[in-house]
């Protein structure tokens, strides 16, 4: 009998200490060479998808059989930017909406042509990437190669859908939009915020911090270049820089580890522009161990196809437990100088210490323009970053205030996990 083609299904899991787009197409390479004999004679396809990602397998297979298995596809649902974006490097500026990358929550595949052909080519033509920051956009323009490769063919039933949309009926995939929460959110003490500021945000940017997420918590204290105790700003004795502001960043290390009356297990450190949801924090740190070293949030790379390394990248927020800081100051890894990129030089220090960085999705160093609506729309969301052409008051009581529905989606998400 003829042998039955087949599906090789992976979950997109992140590799712990890189994390970055040459790690995905290497596994192309590695699946090639490695799992030919068992598999790539009898498949067809590679589906990639997330450890959320809920798939109607009958449904994905009659998918996928609309698609000629002998041509190279690029498949998945489309996601584009409306508008030229930082976070894309302003790529396709003149009309950003004509390139398309997946959303790998509703899960995306490729073809095995496809998949033999990325292999070689990375055989000859090594990935140089200087940044890694939006994985899903580079992963695409690496496979349209300018042009020369297959576009993303959009797929409607790859969806991010809720399990319990009427629209599910009609998918292949969905996709639950829930915060991670393990258990009873962490208290407010156990949180400590420090923002970073100068003087001269004194006046535009401290009151937008007031007016919107500062009543979430309980522990707060803003470190500037100067004393003003209507604020209260607390000077660190770091002169301000205009950018990199590693010496403040570390300042702010030393005074929560050393000089701090309570021994609070998390700090979190924030942008005086930087807008974050403290309540939904809180349930997210229940995930994890403030007694194991913890660096969590928006990950970023630099250099990953060379040797470099990942950090957090800052606007979205840095969230430390009390031993990753320990770890960091007791390594006397620090500062090459006051205006060194902070987050980066964090990555470098915790990469040098065996400390991974953890990527959390729900952070972002964007404003909520700079991301596409689809993929906005299955998040719940911690932080955003930038009142540039914003009204910030607007963009937190729109997307970060504590609603009633926080309430609802923690309940459901328990019944869900219950259930499975």
């Amino acid at each position: 009998s003829k042998p039955r083609k087949r599906l090789f299904t992976l979950y997109f899991l992140l590799p712990t200490k890189k994390g970055d787009w040459r790690s995905i197409l290497d596994l192309f390479s590695h699946f090639i060479h490695n799992f030919s004999a068992s598999y790539g004679r009898n498949s067809s396809w590679i589906f990639f998808c997330e450890e959320d990602t809920r798939i109607q397998i009958v449904k994905l297979l009659e998918t996928l059989r609309r698609f000629d298995k002998s041509k190279e596809w690029f498949l998945g649902k489309a996601l584009y930017d409306e508008e030229s974006t930082i976070i894309h490097h302003y790529a396709f500026a003149e009309n950003p909406t004509v390139f398309k990358f997946p959303d790998f929550a509703a899960g995306w595949a490729l073809s095995i042509p496809l998949v033999n052909k990325l292999a070689n080519r990375l055989k000859s033509e090594p990935l140089k990437s200087d940044f890694t920051i939006d994985l899903k956009h580079e992963i695409a323009l690496y496979i349209w190669k300018k042009g020369n490769g297959p576009h993303l063919t959009p797929v409607p039933e790859f969806c991010t859908d809720d399990l319990n949309s009427y629209k599910a009926v009609h998918c292949a995939t969905m996709f639950s939009n829930f915060l991670p929460v393990c258990g009873d959110p962490v208290k407010k003490e156990d949180i400590f915020v420090a923002v970073k500021t100068c003087r001269k945000f004194h006046r535009d940017r401290i009151p937008i911090v007031k007016q919107t997420w500062e009543g979430e918590a309980a522990l707060v204290e803003y470190y500037s270049d100067y004393a003003e105790t209507s604020i209260p700003t607390i000077d660190l004795g770091v002169p301000n820089t205009e950018r990199g502001h590693c010496g403040k960043t570390f300042a702010i290390l030393e005074r929560f580890l050393n000089h701090s009356s309570s021994k609070t297990p998390w700090l979190v450190i924030v942008d005086d522009d930087t807008l974050i949801s403290i309540f939904r924090l809180r349930k997210l740190l229940s995930c994890y161990d403030p007694n194991e070293p913890v660096f969590l949030g928006e990950r970023y790379g630099y250099g990953l196809g060379t040797g470099g390394y990942s950090y957090i990248t800052g606007g979205g927020g840095m969230v430390f437990s009390r031993e990753a800081i320990q770890k960091l100051l007791a390594s006397k890894c620090q500062c090459y100088s006051n205006d060194a990129p902070d987050d980066m030089v964090l990555g470098m220090c915790f990469s040098g210490l065996g400390i991974p960085i953890t990527h959390c999705p729900l952070f972002h160093q964007a404003r909520p323009m700079d991301y596409p609506k689809d993929y906005l729309a299955h998040q719940i969301p911690i932080s955003f970053h930038k009142h540039w052409n914003v009204d910030p008051v607007k963009v937190y009581f729109t997307w970060l205030a504590p609603k009633m529905e926080d309430s609802f989606t923690e309940k459901k998400q328990r019944r869900i996990r219950e259930d499975l």
